[in-house]
Formats: structure tokens, C-alpha cells, sequence
């Protein structure tokens, strides 16, 4: 027995697996009474069909990071929390370990490729970690500091006397709207806990907090003269705020700090200039911090106007890098691929350098370039056939540096990238063929909406995605539709105080077309999604009964409700042009709530209680409209997670309470 929040409705009774000696009543604004309490699984020897299949799915490791050495000698890459550097060109490889045996994360070279550094988490319900530096070849660890509150980007400075981190004194989770948030009690006083730059003498180990303590900073570059950083930042609540951040060139003696640019848009990855004129930066309409797509610009430290430099380009870069006076390399997401170009910036000539049908992720930090301009990277690659892999050569000749995955096979079908036509709109999506695929059979259709809608689906080694649903025996469709990366930033915007509109009809068009283009059993078509994929979803049950089930994943059912809720309004105003108070018509037309009265899909709705994205109350609320509609539903609340879940147990729950809700209902649909 593992301990969950549970509540479910039938037509027929209350879902019987549960213990009401140990429940506890709550009250919701919506419903009259919930039971809440840890369920009694029924014992049964034998596992469900999808139970099998979860648990016989190829595990791969994890490989989080990899960073290559400014002179692109040496790799250090991390693999399930564990750190191992390495030659660039293969050969002995030397693991870290501090005392402890600790969780290692963020590594960084210093510029004369002569040290790493990295983050120690420390166990604990509350963050504390510890910094540590060892030699290139990862000898002689020593550590440096020891931090109560929560600590990341560490970056050593040019001259290499210091080592900045981002540092939030006293932090009691993780940082991060994605965590779980500590719940609310008592006297609420607003308490922002601000996450500085803060730097350590390499010397003397003297720790400084620099920039000022009423501004959160979300990311940083030094100047090449080691006096300043180029830093995106805001005041107030870091989770919230990250939406109306600005950019800074940040005093690293005094903290003084001087706004150089204030962005139409969201800002990511800003990088400075070898010289230390100018700043590059990433701009774009940009739905979660950490999922970056847009343009690139280029703003002066000193004086004058920011530059746009990739207009209308049909791709999304993501992560950035000078790698040459006059010349910034970027990864790109393109038309569902990855990639990677370059822009001129004097010229703005942009030359593609590669692209490929597969995942991948650069150390935007660490990407080097020699004499001859040959652009060295580390790269991780995996795509829907093969598991991940540290890569690491010139951009387009890479040669494989690890083999840690090499034994798994993929225990799914074949993935491919589609594309259709709603009306002049052309969309791209990936498509996983059922395992075993036989042309001649029927077979059902789940269509798996990202998250976002400022993202992408991607051709990914997966474990939890599209091929547990091939693993079923089920087509499995993630389209990328307007609003997604991949098509450039007119595209992303294409959702813009229309969410539920082109974005839904892309989805439809797509299914419309799969179902004449492959053998799709009509009957027996799904839609799942999480977060703006479980908006999706319910929106999508309200606007038609062609789905046999529906599986929303922190989904965003009310509009009015969600704006006083969620920890992170500020994403609505860019997408919605005011907030709901303001402008309550934008905001109806794309409401589910308003429309459930249509819903007639049987929806499994999945949540964590502690979600500060889509808070659970959200969920709640679509649970009890369609409980009162007798639609067959069922809500699954998980203690203690938030918009991501981090206790692999409920990951798994997760998905295989999905699995097993398309498989009963398809299977009624037949």
C-alpha cells in the first residue's frame, strides 16, 4: 500500500478501495464534502495488461548534463546524480565522488579549462547544498562552501578569482513554479524569499551576496573583465515574476544595477559579448521559465536599441553561444527537429549547420570554437529508437563518447514526423506506430497534447511518453500546433487571445488526416495532455464527442477561478493582452467551464495537491461538474507533488492509471 490522495466518481458508486476509518473531511468552495484519504489497493495477484507493460519498458540512465571544456579537451557529464570527467576523444574516464556519496549537479569549467565546479545537495526536507571544486581531471575535490537555502548556476569568473552562484538564503524547497509549493497557513505575509548573485573568493572562501536584496535574478553572464554581469531579474516573487523580468548589466563590486534593456516579450540566455559590448539574449513569447523558444537579440552594455536577429526565421532557438567575435551559434528546435545556426552579427547572415530527427541538448556554457571556426560541442542525443548518449566533436561530427545505454532496445513502434494542412496552416507533429504494426489490423488513437503551449514535442527515447501507448498497441499522435516552437515566433503567437481556437482545430486536423492516412479505428480515439495539454483535453471534451476517453493532467479548467489561484499570473497577460479582471470576455470565449454542460467523454483527471502552476482546486472543479453531469470520471490527487512530479512511485501511478483508463474504455468503445 503506498499513500495517496484519492477521490472518484461512478454513475453507479463511489470508488470502493478506500478506508473511511482513516479519512478526513475537507471542504472545497465547489463541493459539499470530499473524502481524502490513503486507499487500500485490492490485492491481485495478477497485474493489469498496462501494469506489464510499464514495468517491462527499457529504463535508460539518466545523463542530465554535459559540459565541454573551453579548450575541448575534456568532458564532465553527470549520469543518475553521479559526475565523471573524461577525455574529449574517449579513453579513461574518473568519477567524483565527495564525502557523503552526495547528489551531484551544475558543473561548470572554469575559462582556463583547469578546474570544474559543482553543487553537493545535502539530505533534508529543506534545501541546503554545498559547493565543490576539483581539478580538470577531477582529482583533489575540495570544498568551498556550505549554504542553507537553495543554490544554482555556478560560474566561475574570466580571471578565475571567484565563483558566482544563484543563492536564495533560507529557501524552504526547491526553487521553481514546477516544485511542490508549501502549502499555505496562518497569516499570510507575502514572505519573498529572492534569489541573488552571490559570490565566493576563491582565495579565502569569503562569501558575498551581491545584487540586491529586493530583486530575484533568474540568470547571469560575467563580462569578460570580471567587473559585472549581465543578469535577467525582477522584483518580487521569483516563481511569479519571471514573465516580466528585464536585463540588467549588475555591478559585481557594488551590486548596483543598470537596466540596458526591457523586453516586448519574455528574455532567456543571455550571453555577453567576448569584448563585453554587447548582450545576446533569447526573446519570444515563452509559456514556462525553462522552456526557451524565440528570437535572437542583440542589445549594447552601454547605450542603445536591441537588434533582432533571426526575423522570421522558421525555427525556435533555444540555447545560445558566442563563438566568435562577430558570430553567435545556436540550438534550435525546427519543425519538430533539433538543430543548430549560426547568425552574423554584423552581416545577419544565418547559416544552417545541422539538423537531425532526434532530441538533443548542448552545454550552452561550454561550446568552444578553434582556429579554424570549427564549432566544438558536447552534445546529449537520443531520438525514438535510440537511448541517450554523450556525443561530443565538431557540430555535425560528433562521435559518440559513452555507451551507457547501449544495451536497451526500444519496446515500442516506429516514430515518425508527420505533417498536415488546416486550412493555410501547415503543422508538424510525431507519430508512434503501434508495436508490431500491422497495416492490415485497427487499432485505437491517443493524441498526447504537450505542455506549454510554448513548447514542442520531440522525437525522445521514451519511457513515459507516446511508447508505453505504442507498447499498448495504440497509434499515439503528439502534434506541435500554433503556438508551439518549431515554426518561428509568428507561429508561436499564433494562439495569442485564442487558446481553444486555431490551436484545437490544428489538433483535429491532424486527427482527421491520420485517421484516412493510417488504419485508425474511429471509435476508439483519446486525448490526453498535462498542464496546458490538460487544458486541451477538457477543452477539446467540450467541443466534441468523437473522444472515447479523456485523461487530464493538471488541467486548467476555469479561467476566473485559476487567475486568483495560480502562482504565476503573469504568463496570462502576454497571451491574453490583460488580465481576467480586465478583460473577462477574452478569457470566456477559451473557457471549458462554460461549455461543460457539452461533455459527455469519460475523464480521468490527475493532479498534485501542492501545484502552484494549475493548482488542484482546478481539478477539482472539473471533477465535481462532471460528477454532477454523471459523466464517468475519476480524480486522482497525489500528496506533496506540484506541476512536475518528483517521487518516481507517482510517475508511475501516473501512467499507469492513463494506460489503464484508455485500455477499460477503448475496450467498451469496441
Amino acid at each position: 500500500m503506498r499513500g495517496e490522495i484519492l477521490v472518484s466518481y461512478t454513475p453507479s458508486a463511489m470508488y470502493p478501495r478506500t478506508n473511511p476509518r482513516s479519512c478526513r473531511l475537507l471542504l472545497f468552495g465547489v463541493v459539499a464534502s470530499v473524502s481524502i484519504c490513503a486507499p487500500i489497493f485490492a490485492q491481485n495477484s495478477t497485474p493489469s495488461r498496462a501494469a506489464a507493460i510499464i514495468d517491462s519498458m527499457p529504463h535508460a540512465k539518466k545523463i542530465s548534463e554535459a559540459a565541454l571544456s573551453p579548450d575541448a579537451m575534456q568532458v564532465a557529464y553527470i549520469v543518475d546524480d553521479k559526475l565523471t570527467v573524461t577525455s574529449a576523444s574517449g579513453g579513461a574516464s574518473q568519477s567524483i565522488v565527495v564525502e557523503g556519496n552526495l547528489p551531484l549537479r551544475d558543473v561548470v569549467w572554469s575559462v582556463d579549462s583547469k578546474r570544474i565546479a559543482f553543487i553537493a545537495d545535502l539530505p533534508g526536507d529543506v534545501p541546503s547544498a554545498q559547493i565543490w571544486i576539483a581539478a580538470a581531471d577531477g582529482s583533489a575535490p575540495a570544498k568551498h562552501a556550505e549554504l542553507k537555502g537553495y543554490v544554482q548556476a555556478p560560474r566561475f569568473s574570466p580571471d578565475g578569482s571567484k565563483l558566482a552562484i544563484l543563492f536564495i538564503e533560507g529557501m524552504p524547497r526547491v526553487a521553481g513554479p514546477l516544485q511542490p509549493m508549501t502549502p499555505l497557513a496562518g497569516v499570510i505575509d507575502q514572505k519573498i524569499f529572492e534569489q541573488r548573485i552571490t559570490t565566493i573568493d576563491l582565495s579565502t572562501d569569503h562569501l558575498t551576496q551581491v545584487s540586491p536584496a529586493d530583486v530575484y535574478v533568474y540568470e547571469y553572464d560575467w563580462t569578460p573583465d570580471s567587473e559585472a554581469w549581465a543578469a535577467t531579474a525582477a522584483h518580487g516573487n521569483g516563481d511569479a515574476n519571471w514573465w516580466v523580468a528585464r536585463l540588467y548589466l549588475v555591478n559585481a563590486g557594488s551590486g548596483e544595477m543598470r537596466e540596458i534593456y526591457k523586453p516586448k516579450l519574455q528574455l532567456a540566455d543571455p550571453r555577453v559579448s567576448p569584448d563585453g559590448r554587447n548582450v545576446a539574449f533569447i526573446e519570444g513569447l515563452m509559456s514556462d521559465e525553462g522552456s526557451t523558444g524565440g528570437d535572437v537579440h542583440l542589445v549594447p552594455t552601454a547605450t542603445g536599441a536591441a537588434r533582432n536577429l533571426t526575423p522570421n526565421i522558421r525555427a525556435s532557438p533555444s540555447a545560445i553561444a558566442w563563438t566568435a567575435p562577430d558570430r553567435i551559434t545556436f540550438a534550435e528546435d525546427v519543425d519538430g527537429n533539433f538543430g543548430f545556426a549560426s547568425v552574423n552579427t554584423k552581416s545577419g547572415a544565418i547559416e544552417t549547420l545541422w539538423k537531425g530527427e532526434e532530441l538533443a541538448y548542448p552545454a550552452s556554457t561550454a561550446w568552444s570554437s578553434d582556429a579554424s571556426s570549427a564549432i566544438t560541442t558536447a552534445i546529449v542525443r537520443q531520438s525514438g529508437s535510440t537511448p541517450p548518449e554523450v556525443w561530443v566533436g565538431p557540430i555535425g561530427k560528433w562521435k559518440q563518447l559513452t555507451s551507457l545505454n547501449a544495451d536497451l532496445k526500444p519496446a515500442w513502434g516506429e516514430m515518425r514526423n508527420v505533417h498536415w494542412m488546416n486550412g493555410n496552416t501547415r503543422v508538424q507533429g510525431w507519430l508512434m506506430l503501434p508495436k508490431d504494426y500491422d497495416p492490415s489490423k485497427k487499432y485505437p488513437l491517443v493524441v498526447s497534447v504537450h505542455g506549454g503551449p510554448s513548447s514542442a514535442c520531440a522525437p525522445q527515447w521514451g519511457e513515459r511518453g507516446l511508447a508505453p501507448l505504442s507498447a499498448m498497441g495504440y497509434f499515439a499522435l503528439c502534434p506541435n500546433p500554433r503556438g508551439s516552437y518549431g515554426q518561428g515566433e509568428a507561429f508561436t503567437q499564433g494562439n495569442v487571445k485564442d487558446f481553444g481556437g486555431g490551436d484545437y482545430r490544428d489538433i483535429t486536423a491532424g486527427i482527421d488526416v491520420i485517421a484516412k492516412q493510417y488504419p485508425i479505428d474511429t471509435k476508439r480515439i483519446g486525448i490526453r495532455g498535462h498542464s496546458y495539454g490538460g487544458y486541451m483535453t477538457m477543452w477539446a471534451e467540450t467541443q466534441t464527442q468523437r473522444f472515447a476517453a479523456a485523461v487530464a493532467g493538471a488541467g486548467l479548467s476555469d479561467w476566473l477561478s485559476y487567475y486568483g489561484l495560480n502562482d504565476i499570473d503573469e504568463w496570462m497577460i502576454p497571451f491574453f493582452g490583460a488580465s481576467v479582471y480586465d478583460d473577462p470576455v477574452v478569457y470566456a470565449k477559451s473557457d471549458p467551464m462554460h461549455f461543460v454542460k457539452a461533455v459527455k467523454t469519460p475523464t480521468l483527471i490527475l493532479v498534485g495537491d501542492r501545484d502552484g502552476e494549475v493548482p488542484m482546486e482546478q481539478s477539482v472543479e472539473w471533477w465535481h461538474a462532471l460528477t454532477s453531469l454523471h459523466v464517468p470520471t475519476k480524480l486522482v490527487v497525489y500528496p506533496n507533488e506540484g506541476h512536475m512530479f518528483i517521487k518516481p512511485a507517482d510517475a508511475r501511478d501516473y501512467s499507469l492509471r492513463s494506460l489503464e483508463w484508455f485500455d477499460e474504455w477503448f475496450a467498451k468503445a469496441k
